[in-house]
């Protein structure tokens, strides 16, 4: 697909070596055709990581996109440069006068507080009811998509025992909707969390619908009625070392922290990892992009309500 991306962004070069399509603003400017416009709400500490990843995500299909990446003023991060935010990213004040094809909420590591303690909840709340009017459909990750099931429908979470922690099998439970067009019976996803979402309320809410759910791991994809609202409990974007760093990460800090299942060789941390959920992911963000925003959203981007 060719994806627009600012000449300077790290992903940029990133992904030209692993031989994706990107789109020059030139080059863009060129074509006489109207663009998706994306809006990408990053919570993870790990910024460019994220940019990258979700980028990739969205590079797999015919669809010129143009995005914008979105952070919190009331959150500064720790962990990506003043200098990257301050170029590349925009406040909230800064777009909501926009509409947008379609948005991305990501996941943040803040699930063990409870929503009201996180102190951009007031901020997100605005900007989750923003996307109401303003987006014509919203992707949520992880704690992206439990923060809205909250905010939206009032359902809940959970510690749970252990950190729900590697690659786990997932059941397609409605083969013939669009989201999930093209997916095996079965297919495998990457979580990584602390907490749960409460399965009574959410099966007792008929206004959403579970499209795919794990045995250890609970509901993985679920959808609004009107598909305008998209929630995935795990991180389809991860790439192959992604557990890999979090695992040694919480190794060398010290912490209680179990191999990930499912997911290294003979489940044996000095050996690679097996890659088994890339074709199951680039296939959900293509099914959303072309069925959930490119089919329905208006051709006049400002027509959105």
């Amino acid at each position: 697909m060719p994806i627009k991306i600012p000449d300077a962004l790290p992903a940029r070069s990133i992904l030209e070596n692993e031989n994706i399509f990107v789109m020059s603003e030139d080059r863009a400017s060129h074509q006489d055709i109207r663009p998706l416009r994306i809006l990408i709400l990053n919570l993870m500490p790990t910024k460019i990581t994220t940019e990258t990843q979700l980028l990739r995500a969205l590079s797999n299909t015919p669809l010129q996109i143009e995005f914008d990446l979105l952070k919190t003023a009331t959150h500064r991060s720790k962990n990506t440069s003043s200098e990257h935010l301050d170029s590349f990213y925009k406040d909230f004040s800064d777009i909501k006068n926009r509409k947008y094809d379609g948005m991305i909420i990501t996941g943040a590591p803040v699930e063990t507080l409870e929503f009201e303690s996180v102190d951009y909840w007031e901020e997100l709340c605005e900007i989750m009811e923003w996307t109401k009017t303003n987006v014509f459909s919203t992707f949520h990750i992880c704690w992206g998509a439990q923060a809205a099931l909250h905010y939206h429908y009032g359902i809940g979470k959970s510690e749970t025992d252990s950190k729900v922690f590697g690659i786990f099998r997932h059941k397609n439970l409605n083969p013939t909707c669009p989201l999930l067009r093209g997916f095996d019976d079965v297919f495998y996803a990457p979580h990584s969390r602390h907490t749960a979402i409460d399965e009574e309320a959410l099966a007792a809410c008929d206004r959403l619908e579970v499209l795919a759910s794990s045995k250890e791991a609970g509901s993985y994809l679920i959808v609004g009625r009107n598909g305008r609202q998209i929630f995935v409990t795990g991180h389809p974007e991860y790439d192959a070392g992604t557990l890999a760093s979090e695992y040694e990460r919480d190794v060398n800090l010290g912490k209680p922290i179990e191999i990930p299942k499912n997911y290294y060789k003979k489940d044996d941390p000095s050996l690679a990892p097996v890659v088994t959920w890339r074709a199951h992911a680039h296939l959900l963000y293509t099914n959303w992009l072309n069925y959930y925003v490119y089919q329905n959203t208006p051709y006049n981007v400002d027509d959105i309500n």
